[in-house]
């Protein structure tokens, strides 16, 4: 995360550079194109808007592409908040299995991860110092589950009650791994920023086009360039799950502890 340049910027700020480089690329070509215009003739204009055409065409396929990778993204993240309250869960069911007293002893405790775990949710992946002293009280909840399991199967050694609880507990571990790795996967940068490219590209192209033209189509261009940034502003805030309008829903563990 710290490597990279986009991924810690307000999304905001990063659509509003966008929509001004575009529009600026567009006005500077357009004075261009007017330059050119009595130097053009009628055959390369007609190009020009067919490479204009297919430029919008890549513009819409990259948008296509990189939206539906975000939102497959966001919903990997959904299902893994589900899977782990699904696996907590199981094992809290479990916690009857074992003898006493570490039936109430590790039911009480996996209440307390759950709260751990539903605490998280709320921090954001680049306050890495909180992520990390929760982790650390979860580590640490997570230890003393499972050592009381282990003291728990000295004394009920059997496979059908202790072994049982062992083995939710190693799906609640294994959720809560699977969850922070989806956590981290997002759009790789060099993705947007070649689609930052070649929005800049097709804006210039378009003014160079008007400016051909000698017609400034700039309501129209202004209208495309406010849809564009929005649905990159869709696409970045999709990426980013702790923050923006759009977050993955805790339902599954809110309910879970209730």
């Amino acid at each position: 995360m710290k490597q990279e340049i986009m991924y810690n910027q307000n999304s905001i700020l990063i659509v509003v550079i966008l929509f001004a480089t575009i529009l600026f690329a567009y006005e500077i070509c357009f004075r261009v194109g007017k330059r050119h215009q009595l130097k053009t003739d009628q055959e390369v204009k007609t190009q020009t808007s067919s490479i204009q055409a297919g430029i919008l065409g890549l513009l819409a396929l990259l948008l296509g592409f990189t939206f539906n990778m975000a939102l497959q993204r966001f919903d990997n993240r959904s299902y893994a908040v589900i899977n782990e309250a699904n696996a907590i869960g199981t094992a809290l069911l479990r916690t009857k299995l074992l003898p006493a007293p570490y039936d109430s002893i590790t039911h009480n405790l996996l209440l307390q991860y759950v709260d751990l775990r539903i605490e998280i949710s709320s921090v954001d992946l680049t306050m890495q110092e909180e992520r990390k002293s929760v982790d650390e009280r979860t580590n640490k909840i997570q230890d003393l589950v499972w050592e009381s399991s282990i003291k728990a199967s000295e004394i009920d050694p059997r496979p059908v009650t202790t072994g049982y609880f062992i083995t939710s507990m190693n799906d609640v571990i294994d959720a809560r791994g699977e969850r922070n790795a989806i956590l981290q996967r997002h759009i790789p940068e060099l993705i947007l920023f070649l689609l930052f490219f070649v929005f800049t590209i097709g804006g210039a192209l378009m003014g160079y086009t008007s400016g051909l033209g000698l017609k400034r189509a700039y309501i129209p261009t202004v209208m495309l360039t406010l849809l564009i940034v929005l649905v990159v502003f869709i696409i970045i805030d999709l990426d980013r799950p702790k923050r923006g309008l759009i977050q993955v829903k805790q339902d599954s563990l809110l309910e879970l502890r209730k």
